[in-house]
């Protein structure tokens, strides 16, 4: 026997892994997070075709952090009454916190300001409206309605959109949801004894045009509208009709159809002449 034939013997094991085994979960947590974004993709879309714009501008106002979800936020009675720095009430004028692209236009009078009478009417009439009154208004024709109370009363916005006009093109003769939606509006205003103003807007049109059309449309449309708002209300109540061309764009870009629009104001009864 060698010397070395004592020594201990070393065995070395190799541990082998065989191929299809556990890989983590990360593929389940990638799999729910996609589920997940479905889900709130199917809903925004269900959201959308079920609710009118004026509710989907309450939505978007919940969400937004530059518009308060209460326009009297708090109990206060301090410089700014409780309300948002952040509110265009407050320092939208300073250019800070505007929501709108023509904050002075849109604003949203104080309450105060407002006699007590208006502030429930104007608030009666817009729930009326937002239900479509005692009309067979269907969805369809009160997304084309929104509503606004301003220094100058309670407005109310009827607008055309891509497909759905209030009127045919390049003429002042109603489409049958701008009927629909003057009869709505005058059932409605019905219930109230305030003056009403009729304001026309028009769209943009190419500068290349050798005559501009939104002057003469916005005004001939307001005057349309003061015609088939007599037959539904005293003719007494209608106190001016104007038209403001393509000048107050209700959406950036100025040649959007949505900017062909109507605004009929239930004035303010200590602003009617």
């Amino acid at each position: 026997m060698s010397a070395g034939s004592n020594a201990p013997v070393i065995i070395r094991r190799k541990k082998v892994v065989a191929g299809g085994g556990h890989h983590g979960g990360a593929w389940k947590v990638a799999y729910a997070d996609f589920v997940t974004a479905m889900m709130a993709f199917f809903m925004l879309m269900w959201l959308l075709n079920a609710t009118t714009e004026k509710q989907r501008k309450g939505i978007a106002d919940y969400f937004s952090p530059t518009i308060p979800i209460n326009r009297v936020s708090g109990g206060g009675d301090g410089s700014l009454g409780g309300d948002s720095v952040f509110t265009e009430e407050t320092l939208a004028q300073n250019g800070i916190g505007a929501s709108n692209k023509h904050p002075a236009i849109r604003k949203t009078a104080p309450a105060g300001q407002i006699p007590a009478t208006d502030r429930e009417t104007f608030s009666e009439i817009e729930d009326l409206l937002a239900t479509g009154g005692e009309s067979m208004a269907d969805d369809n024709t009160l997304r084309h309605v929104v509503t606004s109370v301003t220094d100058e009363g309670l407005i109310v916005e009827l607008f055309s959109l891509d497909g759905d006009p209030l009127f045919f093109a390049g003429s002042s003769e109603p489409t049958p949801l701008l009927v629909d939606l003057i009869d709505l509006v005058g059932r409605v205003f019905s219930y109230a004894t305030n003056k009403v103003a009729i304001k026309g807007h028009s769209r943009a049109h190419a500068i290349v045009l050798a005559a501009n059309p939104t002057w003469d449309n916005s005004l001939s449309r307001a005057a349309a509208a003061r015609e088939m708002l007599a037959e539904r209300i005293s003719a007494t109540r209608l106190e001016r009709v104007s038209g403001h061309a393509d000048r107050h764009p209700a959406v950036e870009n100025p040649m959007a159809v949505r900017n062909d629009r109507l605004e009929i104001v239930l004035i303010r009864s200590d602003l009617s002449d």
